[in-house]
């Protein structure tokens, strides 16, 4: 077992995990310390690094691709103070942190870890339920049920909606972006047939938020949806099986229908394949010129 305790947190590897917990010093970010102690599997693991510097190095974990939700809903934009992936180390304790590095390095390679992305969450993400307040809204998050409120800084027209109620079959995507200069971020929920590039002050179905010191728990709240919606990989295959699955279009077709029965035929099964809803009525027009040419 490697251990290394340090004012900014603790991390444990037992050779099958590593356990992550925040520090109680004051420094350590509010966001560290809500998320509270993580447990971070072998396989999720695409590689550690240790930095020195003069008076602190640092301890940086890399994880596999699709490993986490929640540096998937934040697309990895958590600054350094947030980021639990990172430990500050002392000078005096640098031959532990190498130590560390090593053992985890060396479980990596005996366990012939890969660091290619996978296609299944293997962190949980932050338990539930959950509710913070930031910016102009407080979000909720029970496991199934999504509560926006508004507060006396919320644009009118969206606080005269009143507060929203979503679940997760609602839920296409969710996003968490931090303030940055002066660009507000948000906490932006997207809504199944109901896509909008309206600003988060203006949108029902997002927090803005301002960049005080609560804006990065509503990635918390993010990452808990994010935990229970399909994978981004079972999604991207999803959607790969459907277009392969699709009635290709004459131009498509590898065998050619030169024989005037055959388009006849071939305009009938479009006209049915149109009625019922499985083309578009664009594809459909398409489909049905390109016979026709042929014709």
């Amino acid at each position: 077992m490697a251990e290394i305790i340090q004012k900014d947190g603790t991390w444990v590897f037992d050779g099958d995990a590593l356990r992550l917990t925040p520090g109680r010093d004051k420094n350590v970010s509010l966001f560290r310390k809500t998320l509270g102690e993580l447990t971070v599997p072998l396989g999720a693991l695409a590689g550690v690094s240790f930095e020195q510097g003069k008076k602190s190095g640092r301890l940086r974990l890399r994880l596999r691709d699709g490993a986490d939700p929640l540096l998937h809903a934040t697309g990895g934009r958590l600054t350094e103070p947030h980021d639990p992936y990172q430990l500050i180390v002392e000078s005096d304790r640098y031959g532990v942190a190498e130590y560390l590095v090593d053992e985890v390095r060396g479980a990596l390679l005996l366990d012939q870890v890969p660091a290619d992305p996978v296609d299944a969450y293997l962190l949980p993400g932050p338990s539930v339920p959950l509710s913070v307040s930031a910016g102009d809204g407080t979000a909720s998050f029970d496991g199934e049920h999504i509560r926006l409120e508004w507060n006396w800084k919320t644009e009118d027209a969206k606080a005269a909606a009143g507060a929203r109620s979503l679940t997760l079959a609602d839920i296409a995507a969710v996003e968490w972006q931090p303030a940055v200069g002066l660009e507000n971020g948000h906490l932006r929920f997207t809504v199944r047939n109901a896509p909008t590039k309206a600003p988060a002050k203006y949108d029902h179905n997002s927090v803005e938020l301002w960049g005080f010191k609560k804006d990065p728990l509503m990635a918390l709240v993010a990452a808990a949806v994010q935990a229970r919606l399909p994978h981004p990989a079972t999604a991207t295959a999803t959607a790969t099986d459907v277009a392969q699955t699709r009635p290709q279009l004459p131009s498509q077709a590898a065998a050619t229908e030169d024989d005037h029965d055959a388009l006849l035929r071939r305009l009938r099964e479009l006209g049915e394949l149109h009625r019922t809803g499985v083309l578009t009525d664009e594809e459909f027009t398409l489909a049905k010129q390109a016979v026709l040419k042929r014709m």
